[in-house]
Order: structure tokens, then sequence, then C-alpha cells
């Protein structure tokens, strides 16, 4: 399993979101929740989070996991709350923070979803990090990454890469070929259109969850106004669409119909106190 291992990612839901929102069929809405196994129904649960441990392990070598164990702790507790309001809570979930000034937020198949210290230093609420960390729950939901691996070099040399790691008993060779289409990925980015998606499916969970759903459009508001040839912030602007085209995406997705759920919690106070925390 990934190196995060070094540090103990407690389990417990989030204390004050209000529960009775898990039940909100928000994908009425904003029509996200079609055809949630499309492509990749090959690869099953077992085999997914195989494929998600390699590539995280390959995220924590680039990076260690924070030695910070309240803040992991704290991370975790919200994501996983998050996570039980998605359409596939019953993945083996895991969050974490890496110890980089980097602005970014990664997920990988099976469940496995990490966040830089730099974005979260950059942050101002409970709502922000929870629109975040329900994005990447979105592309682990709707199994992004493992559609870019199979398309990355071609769909049949794709898919080739994970048929050699799941069928040849995950071999030396096997596991360096898709270690390369995972890198390869890595510095691609998803398609365009996986992130827009991640966006619109991100505020419903965000929403479902009792957060307020407009955190997430605050985080790409408050990426617009930053300088993207900042070398902390080089990948994010490289592997994803510009912050306006996304903010104009989240607009016509969410126009007013969910403005009702705004007063929802953003949770400042308890963010702030969490990031404040000692190792």
């Amino acid at each position: 399993m990934m190196r995060a291992r070094a540090v103990a990612l407690a389990l417990a839901l989030v204390p004050s979101v209000a529960a009775a929102q898990f039940n909100l069929n928000l994908n009425k809405i904003l029509d996200t929740g079609k055809n949630l196994r499309e492509a990749t129904r090959d690869v099953d649960e077992k085999q997914e989070a195989e494929i998600g441990s390699e590539y995280a392990a390959v995220l924590v070598g680039a990076s260690p996991l924070l030695a910070n164990p309240e803040v992991q702790r704290y991370v975790n507790r919200v994501g996983r709350w998050l996570s039980l309001n998605s359409e596939r809570p019953d993945l083996n979930w895991e969050f974490g923070v890496l110890d980089t000034g980097t602005v970014n937020a990664f997920s990988t198949p099976g469940g496995y979803v990490l966040i830089t210290r730099g974005l979260l230093e950059r942050m101002r609420s409970e709502a922000e990090l929870a629109g975040v960390l329900a994005h990447e729950v979105a592309h682990v939901v709707k199994k992004h990454h493992l559609n870019a691996i199979r398309k990355g070099k071609g769909m049949e040399a794709g898919a080739n890469v994970l048929s050699l790691y799941l069928d040849q008993q995950r071999s030396a060779a096997a596991k360096e070929k898709l270690v390369g289409g995972i890198k390869e990925v890595m510095l691609r980015g998803l398609d365009k259109d996986d992130e827009f998606e991640a966006d619109r499916m991100g505020v419903v969970i965000a929403a479902r969850a009792g957060y307020d759903p407009f955190g997430l459009p605050s985080v790409v508001q408050m990426l617009q106004g930053l300088n993207p040839k900042d070398s902390d912030l080089a990948l994010m602007f490289e592997t994803h669409p510009d912050p306006g085209s996304r903010l104009d995406a989240l607009d016509r997705a969410m126009g007013a119909r969910l403005d009702k759920f705004a007063k929802q919690p953003q949770a400042a106070e308890r963010y702030a106190g969490a990031m404040r925390a000692k190792p």
C-alpha cells in the first residue's frame, strides 16, 4: 500500500456537518450521476486499488507526507465524510497531505487523495478544502485516471499497459510500464472535459455533505489571481484548464440552482484552528 502508512489517518466523520444532507439527490440538479461504470469495467475494485497504490507511491516518492498527524487526521476526516457522500462510499478511501510548497491536489484509482501543504496554506475555510477534496473524489468515482492511463500512447497501447500489469503476475517489467503510464498522465494531466466534470461533481458532493458548495469556485477564483509562472503553480496550470474557463463552466452548470445551499457551513474558524496544529 501507499507509503502514507507512515502517517496514521483517522476515519472519523466531520462532527458538525449536517448528516441530513447525505440523502440530497443533487445529481438530478447537475446531471452528474450518469454512467458511473462506463469504460474500465474490466478493472475490478481490487485491481483498481492495486493500480492506485502504485500511483500513490509515485506521488509520495516525489514529495513526503507532512509530518503533522493532527493536520493529517483533520484532512482525512473531511475527506472521508465527503467520500461517504459520493457514489462510491465503499472504497478504501485514504487522504493525506504532501509536504511541499507547490499548489496542487491529486487522486488515484481506488480512493487515494493527496493535497499539498502549499494549497492548504492558501485556502481559508473547510468548505474550500471540501470543494478541492470533492473534486478529487469525483475523479476517482468516474475512473478518470484509469481511462487516461489506457489512452496513454493510443487507446490500444494504453490498454496494454493495464493488462500487462494485471495479467502478467505484476512483473517488474509490467510495473515499470505502468509507472511510466502513470507519470505520463501526471505530466500531461487529464482531459479538460474530465476536469470540468470533476468540478461539477465536486460542488454536488460538497453540498450533499453539508458544506457551502461555493468553496470550490472560491479556490478556483483564488488560483485565477495567482501568477501562473510561479514555479509552485507550474504543474497545476499545465495540467488543468485555466481558472477562468473553469469558473465559466461552473457558472453555467450551477447557475442559481445551488444558491439555497450557500448558507451551509464554511467552517473557516475550524479550518484555521486545524492549520495551526503543531507537529
